[in-house]
């Protein structure tokens, strides 16, 4: 069958709920929806935790699991290792339009490390319960590699192309900084990505409900989808706390534990200042709007109310308010009776965009003139325009599968590996489209316990990515 029969034509593209992509599909192609939950389930199968200091298992298997897939539907993907097992996968689609510049559309491999015990489930069992897909992974990130998976598998099938060039790319390492996977491939294979502007990947797309929306005839709760066009920026630190190595039971004014105790306290209790930037404030008024909520950035009750309105997202908005620094981990010290010479400590920082210089000059002040502050990672605070074609078909496809929507900005508190393609002058989204129940707590699963994302979720994803490529 060729092409023409299964791709829409810019009539069908513009025409607002537009004609079903797949309509024409040839007898016997599974469409993205048939294939999309049993790929999320295999890729949650494979182990690939990342514990941040190379001692995993590494993402070889899962990228040769994508690599077998794509090669299926008569794909040939480019395989990366910047170190052994730690492995990437990249393939380029051709588009309809190769002189307009290209789009990347990337996932990670690699997930966070989950202990059975804490799990109501085996977390790489990939079990199916209550309509949903449970597992390490089911929500960061391998819900949307198979999104990805599935879509790039039918147009493969089918000769579908996408609106222009399109860079598939499944990185190794996101959940450690991305140095070993979209870092690497951005430093030694930047010709990868030659030629393309804009970059797609995890954590936006997702619906919340918020209190009080409802359509005129009362039936459904309005949804509105949170696209990603900010991020805060990482700085991860290191401070060392040095003093005097002696005998317990002399007293000590350079005692590094207490130094180490002091400068974690200072830092722990500093009350960074609420703020708002644009991405932030343009949801905060969209979402106070649907919920008749009258807030303001120095009215912290008022602005603490707007904010629980986001519901699944709440946790996430909620650490885009303002700078943070979290210590995370404390080593020194080796017997009760000896001081040590030397302590040391993690702290995670999180910065708004334009704010990495004055957080890193904040907490060296507030570590004091006995620590030393030193940095572990860094990665840029990223902002992008919300008001960009590249949102309007965003909106334009969530809108023809679920129609009456309402689609604002957000920011993340976290980090994706946008960070490194940024440096190629790439800017980057988050779209990862879910609709999800009203009383899902989404947030929390991320890096969390019991990890779930229902399975029509994933099939509602694999129509709005399907479309999103189609169009964009």
């Amino acid at each position: 069958m060729s092409s023409d029969a299964v791709n829409p034509t810019a009539a069908d593209r513009t025409s607002g709920r537009a004609t079903d992509p797949t309509a024409g599909t040839p007898a016997g192609v599974p469409l993205p929806t048939d294939e999309v939950t049993d790929l999320c389930r295999e890729l949650i199968r494979i182990d690939s935790s990342n514990f941040g200091d190379g001692s995993g298992p590494g993402e070889r298997e899962a990228a040769d699991y994508v690599v077998a897939r794509l090669r299926e539907v008569g794909l040939e993907p480019q395989v990366f290792e910047s170190d052994p097992g730690r492995t990437s996968v990249v393939v380029r689609l051709e588009g309809t339009d190769s002189s307009r510049p290209g789009l990347v559309l990337h996932g990670h491999l690699d997930v966070v490390p989950a202990r059975a015990e804490d799990w109501s489930v085996d977390p790489f069992g990939a079990e199916l319960r209550d309509g949903m897909v449970w597992g390490r992974g089911a929500v960061d990130m391998k819900d949307m590699d198979a999104m990805i998976l599935a879509v790039v598998r039918y147009m493969a099938r089918t000769g579908q192309r996408p609106a222009r060039d399109l860079v598939v790319a499944f990185f190794a390492d996101e959940e450690a900084g991305g140095v070993k996977g979209a870092g690497h491939l951005v430093e030694h294979h930047p010709e990868l990505f030659a030629g393309c502007t804009e970059a797609v990947s995890e954590v936006g797309g997702y619906s919340i409900t918020v209190p009080g929306q409802e359509v005129a005839d009362g039936a459904e709760a309005q949804r509105t989808y949170l696209v990603q066009t900010a991020e805060k920026g990482i700085a991860w630190l290191t401070l060392t706390a040095r003093g005097r190595a002696g005998h317990g039971s002399v007293p000590t004014a350079e005692n590094a534990v207490a130094r180490m105790g002091a400068a974690l306290a200072a830092i722990h209790a500093h009350d960074w200042p609420a703020e708002t930037i644009e991405s932030v404030r343009v949801l905060l008024e969209g979402v106070g709007e649907q919920a008749g909520i009258d807030w303001s950035v120095d009215d912290a009750p008022s602005l603490e109310q707007v904010v629980a309105q986001t519901g699944g997202a709440s946790q996430f908005v909620a650490g885009t308010l303002r700078n943070t620094s979290n210590p995370t981990m404390v080593n020194g010290g080796y017997k009760h009776n000896v001081v040590p010479q030397t302590v040391t400590a993690g702290l995670d920082c999180r910065f708004l965009p334009g704010q990495q210089q004055h957080v890193l000059d904040t907490i060296a002040e507030l570590a004091g003139e006995h620590v030393e502050v030193s940095v572990h990672h860094l990665g840029p605070a990223l902002e992008a325009p919300f008001d960009a074609p590249l949102v309007d078909v965003m909106r334009s496809v969530l809108e023809a599968e679920d129609p009456g929507c309402r689609v604002l900005p957000y920011c993340l508190s976290g980090g994706t590996d946008n960070k490194h393609l940024a440096e190629l002058g790439i800017t980057g989204y988050g779209f990862a489209p879910l609709q999800l129940p009203a009383d899902l707590e989404f947030a929390p699963m991320f890096h969390g316990v019991d990890e779930r994302v229902p399975v029509s979720a994933l099939e509602f994803g694999a129509r709005v990515l399907h479309r999103f490529v189609l169009e964009s």
